[in-house]
């Protein structure tokens, strides 16, 4: 009886402590989920030529089409807005999709890019054909298009098992809602529901962690 007290202790502990830390500004404790087993990126070529992948990452995933120069302040918001605050955390990285040909100006527009970010890390871009973009991002079966450039200004939040994560439900307002993506056009965007929302699946990980944890624990004291 003691043993299982302990348990339920180590158990809850960590989900009362999440609660009162809690700072969403939306009714949602985790992250819904909008789609679930999604595809693996393909072994496409990338900008440093090493191997991408979106399993057992949390990732931002944007599409850059062919217009990098039109596309660019997008880049930069989103890198001022998200990829500073969270590019401190392990398994968190930015992945960008781009028209095979863009190499040079993806470069240029990176190495723009390192002049205000020290770590630039976590910020991975592969290439591929129109048709091979167009397809994979249609694998998503997302409501919003890509533009005529393979491009768009919204970008997606993916869990470590690639499960495209948003807004689904009714918010604090009891208004329903129904997010698939974040416009890195709009500051406040990101700023508020995107920092947001990326907060809570970082918290949902930390949270399985410390259960792990406190398992792993209890059976070390169970076995003595």
């Amino acid at each position: 009886m003691k043993k299982k007290i302990i348990l339920i202790v180590l158990l809850v502990f960590p989900i009362v402590i999440y609660l009162i830390f809690a700072s969403a500004t939306h009714n949602q404790l985790f992250l819904p989920t909008i789609s679930k087993n999604n595809l693996d990126l393909p072994k496409w070529e990338s900008l440093d030529k090493k191997p991408v992948t979106l399993i057992n990452k949390i990732t931002v995933l944007g599409f850059l089409g062919d217009d990098i120069k039109g596309i660019q302040g997008n880049v930069f918001n989103l890198n001022q807005k998200i990829y500073d605050k969270y590019v401190g955390f392990k398994d968190f990285q930015v992945v960008f999709l781009a028209v095979d040909g863009t190499q040079n100006e993806v470069k240029e527009l990176f190495d723009k890019l390192a002049g205000f970010t020290e770590n630039m890390s976590a910020y991975h871009v592969v290439f591929a054909s129109k048709p091979a973009i167009q397809s994979y991002y249609d694998s998503f079966k997302l409501r919003g298009k890509l533009n005529n450039n393979f491009a768009t200004s919204e970008v997606l939040i993916l869990d470590k098992d690639i499960n495209h994560r948003g807004r689904i439900g009714k918010n604090k307002e009891g208004v329903e809602e129904y997010r698939e993506s974040y416009n890195t056009t709009s500051a406040a965007d990101l700023h508020n529901e995107m920092t947001d929302d990326i907060k809570i699946l970082l918290r949902e990980y930390r949270l399985a962690l410390k259960r792990n944890k406190n398992k792993e624990n209890f059976h070390l004291h169970e076995k003595k």
